[in-house]
């Protein structure tokens, strides 16, 4: 493979890592048209004619196995892989990378639904060009989202900052990553994956390029509202111990207004003929410090149960099946 230096004076060779799960109907729209991207810019000279797509099959449950078995037959620079089980969109991406490390000068990730604009490879590619060795593909505008999915993302970005974990506002995995940008995230080996956190520490000359986004091609969201709470909580406990702090300075507060609990009590005893019953005030301190103690003990034990499958250090995925020629 070309150095990142000759790569941006000679046509690299370009993978793009496609993630799929249950996308049968979605294939036979976006590879054609991530086909055509790739032949624009070989015939612009570009990339070089070697580039090719390599579909990665996360264990689907319909006939996306298949249909990257023909592809593959119909056009062989159209490759596959295909994980032994159902690893989940992180596993299998990264999957997807390992695979063709040393096999280009540069790869860039990009969902099969095509939500994010496939135009926008020209540009990064571009960039590339440049020098720059991990390039960010950022939505311009949430205008194609409801109000509440674009307000909820939002508040996601703004609470995983606010948590300590670094991430691009507007920025899902579509992303250009050099060779040598590929070569250093292998080395990360937690089994807790949130490549939206490790690719920014990588420390490599980044750029950004903005696209509109656009409807699915086909097929419906892998995303609902509950995987998505998943993924940000699995960020912040993979990348933060900043929850565990606020649980600490949340017990000094309480405690704090324990102590002046204790100095109201004291004195309405030495001082006051009559002292209420205060079922209410009872009432009310057990349900909140109870409530506050389950929620703690929930954050302690996400922290332990991703220890727990970190020290197994189990293998991340399996590749069952591979179409390479």
């Amino acid at each position: 493979m070309l150095t990142s230096v000759e790569a941006s004076k000679k046509a690299p060779v370009i993978s793009i890592v496609v993630p799929c799960y249950d996308e049968q109907e979605s294939l036979p729209l976006s590879v054609p048209r991530l086909r055509g991207v790739l032949d624009c810019l070989i015939a612009d000279g570009k990339i070089s004619p070697d580039s090719y797509i390599l579909l990665c099959n996360d264990g689907s449950r319909d006939a996306t196995w298949q249909i990257i078995e023909q592809l593959h037959l119909q056009d062989h620079n159209i490759k596959g892989i295909s994980l032994a089980h159902n690893r989940g969109h992180q596993n299998v991406l990264l999957a997807g990378l390992m695979t063709v490390m040393n096999r280009c000068d540069a790869a860039i990730s990009i969902d099969a639904d095509l939500q994010d604009d496939p135009e926008a490879i020209v540009k990064m590619v571009d960039s590339f060009r440049k020098g720059n060795e991990i390039v960010f593909g950022v939505r311009s505008s949430r205008d194609t989202d409801t109000w509440f999915k674009r307000h909820s993302a939002h508040a996601f970005y703004s609470f995983q900052n606010a948590m300590g974990l670094e991430t691009l506002y507007d920025h899902a995995d579509y992303r250009l990553m050099s060779n040598r940008a590929i070569q250093l995230l292998s080395e990360y080996g937690e089994s807790n994956l949130f490549l939206r956190g490790i690719i920014p520490q990588i420390g490599l000359k980044t750029d950004v390029v903005t696209y509109e986004r656009h409807q699915r091609v086909a097929g419906e969201s892998k995303y609902p509202l509950k995987k998505m709470l998943s993924f940000s909580i699995d960020g912040i406990t993979s990348f933060s111990a900043r929850p565990m702090r606020w649980i600490f300075l949340t017990g000094l507060v309480l405690l704090v207004a324990a102590l002046l609990v204790a100095v109201y009590v004291v004195t309405s005893y030495l001082y006051s003929d009559h002292i209420s019953a205060g079922w209410a005030s009872i009432m009310l301190s057990i349900w909140v410090l109870g409530s506050l103690i389950l929620i703690a003990i929930g954050i302690v034990g996400e922290y332990i149960g991703k220890i727990f499958v970190e020290v197994k250090h189990r293998p991340r995925y399996a590749v069952a099946e591979t179409l390479w020629d």
